[in-house]
């Protein structure tokens, strides 16, 4: 019978956290190998199996770790039908660390259909917390952090991109997304195209690594830095955009319904709508669906 690990076993060794099978999920370094927590390194050298994102990528910290633990891949493309042999060999008694490349697991990586099958299954899921960049970034946005939405990857196309960033016209809370080194130039364009010197912008970049940086202002700033800078268009990147004032918010949903009304005479609600928050800033889904809009 597998035994839950109370508060009162947090320093007892990874050995005794079960008689039967665990599925451990471990958050590795986002950059700087000696992130990884003494906990999170006596796991992994411990379990039966590290299940890891890309075996040739996660290589270079087991090594750096001397841990000689077997791994296997889990990545998008096999997820589903790895699964249903890591739930079997957890079934069975195994213990079996999943890791992503970077972080924490499941956060803009793979790993929720093992998750998930494994907690269906029976088999206990426990955390071993560490780096995440989407909160590392946060943490030195300067920007509120009372309340944040994580919106991960946005679409790769530059009009179903601007297309989302329009939605959050009135959006009050903090927003994070993740953007690679090739598209960041053009998503910083629709960021500037969409929200102009309104909102606060920050770009965080290589956080925990050598050429770290962390730049803010508005995003016209942003993208003039970045644009002047080669070296700053290289990395990984997370991008943190501010939210409206509450006022500001309330008043464009009462100028976009205005505006959606109008338009609405003339053209199909979809279209009425989709313009009405091009022109307002008014999340779409609150003037077509008359909901929230932060649901759509």
């Amino acid at each position: 019978m597998t035994r839950q690990r109370s508060h009162d076993d947090s320093a007892a060794p990874a050995t005794t956290a079960a008689a039967a099978g665990v599925l451990y999920v471990v958050a590795t370094p986002i950059g700087n190998l000696d992130d990884l927590t003494p906990r999170a390194r006596a796991v992994l050298a411990d379990v039966d199996l590290i299940a890891a994102e890309d075996t040739r990528h996660s290589a270079a910290l087991l090594r750096h770790c001397a841990i000689a633990t077997r791994c296997v891949a889990l990545h998008e493309h096999n997820e589903r039908e790895a699964s249903a042999d890591l739930v079997r060999q957890l079934l069975a008694g195994k213990r079996i660390a999943l890791i992503s490349d970077a972080g924490t697991p499941l956060i803009s990586d793979p790993g929720f259909r093992l998750v998930r099958a494994a907690r269906d299954a029976g088999v206990t899921v426990s955390p071993i917390p560490g780096a995440c960049a989407a909160i590392a970034a946060l943490s030195v946005a300067g920007l509120p952090s009372d309340r944040f939405v994580f919106e991960g990857f946005l679409p790769t196309k530059s009009a179903a991109r601007r297309s989302r960033l329009q939605e959050f016209g009135a959006e009050t809370r903090t927003l994070i997304f993740y953007e690679s080194s090739h598209r960041i130039v053009d998503t910083l364009a629709d960021f500037v195209a969409v929200f102009g010197t309104e909102r606060r912008l920050v770009l965080a970049r290589e956080l925990t690594k050598h050429f770290e940086t962390v730049l803010d202002g508005t995003p016209a700033d942003v993208v003039a830095r970045v644009g002047a800078d080669a070296n700053q268009q290289r990395g990984e990147f997370v991008l943190l955009l501010g939210g409206v004032e509450e006022a500001d918010a309330s008043a464009r949903l009462v100028e976009g319904r205005r505006v959606y009304e109008v338009l609405a005479r003339e053209l199909p609600p979809s279209r009425a709508a989709k313009l009405a928050a091009e022109i307002t800033g008014a999340p779409r889904g609150a003037l077509y669906g008359g909901g929230t809009g932060y649901d759509a």
